[in-house]
């Protein structure tokens, strides 16, 4: 699910904006912004004209705590598995706003372990829920106005949070406009083709490349991985790895033509 993504990389902007100022997509990439995308890179522009308009979906974020949850119990797990495992964890803690990192912290290790968690993510699951009732994890009202640089910097003091998983929010989540998670294989698959390299990128090459989608990386992002969907993307030997994004988030929000966290075949 992406879990091979998560480590920590760079920071997602040279220097963080309010992120209160900032429009969140799909509402935000206006025509204008189009434009200024197809000027700053016709080689996008020619692939995105081929993908189709913008489908991203995003799923309300109601609680940061219950997000990053779910993002562990996701990892490394295929997602009927990991909704089945999400689901009954939620019938031993509470369900939707009885899910509270008290109600987490007092469910006996047993009962967690009960619902198909591993000792990891059990021990993940409790850090998460002590360093949000420290205030280390911000609030609903906190991670609106924080921007991308300090979202990942306060959410990857969680044990198993790491930088790709705060992307995966900041994008389908939060509709953050300016983000390029560069550690997602996909992304790096699809950026290899979009230029014809004969080896994939690393992720510097990716970032450094990517500074002229600023401030629209995220749409560049999403792009690159419904390109993967195309006809020619399919014809791949059939030697290569799957197309498909690490993200559970990514891969849900498939344009419907085909990332909450859907593939990217759009919706």
């Amino acid at each position: 699910m992406g879990a091979r993504g998560w480590q920590h990389g760079l920071a997602m902007s040279a220097a963080p904006r309010a992120a209160s100022r900032v429009q969140p997509l799909p509402e935000a990439f206006t025509p204008g912004a189009r434009r200024a995308l197809t000027k700053a890179d016709p080689t996008l522009a020619a692939m995105m004209r081929r993908v189709g308009p913008l489908r991203l979906e995003l799923r309300p974020l109601h609680s940061p705590f219950a997000a990053l949850a779910e993002s562990i119990v996701y990892q490394q797990l295929h997602g009927k598995a990991a909704a089945s495992i999400f689901a009954r964890l939620c019938e031993r803690v509470g369900m939707g706003r009885g899910f509270t990192p008290e109600a987490l912290l007092a469910t006996p290790e047993p009962e967690l372990r009960g619902a198909g968690l591993s000792g990891a993510k059990t021990a993940a699951l409790k850090d998460l829920a002590q360093k949000t009732r420290e205030g280390a994890v911000p609030t609903l009202a906190q991670v609106r106005r924080l921007s991308d640089a300090e979202l990942i910097e306060r959410f990857t003091q969680v044990r198993g949070i790491g930088q790709w998983t705060v992307e995966m929010l900041l994008i389908f989540r939060l509709g953050r406009p300016d983000v390029l998670p560069v550690d997602d294989y996909a992304i790096r698959k699809a950026f290899g083709r979009l230029l014809g390299l004969k080896e994939s990128p690393r992720p510097r090459e990716v970032l450094e490349y990517g500074e002229r989608w600023r401030p629209w990386r995220t749409v560049a992002s999403w792009y690159l991985w419904r390109s993967l969907e195309l006809p020619e993307a399919q014809e791949a030997p059939s030697g290569e790895v799957s197309s498909e994004p690490h993200s559970r988030q990514a891969r849900s929000s498939k344009p419907r033509t085909s990332s909450g966290l859907t593939a990217p075949k759009s919706r």
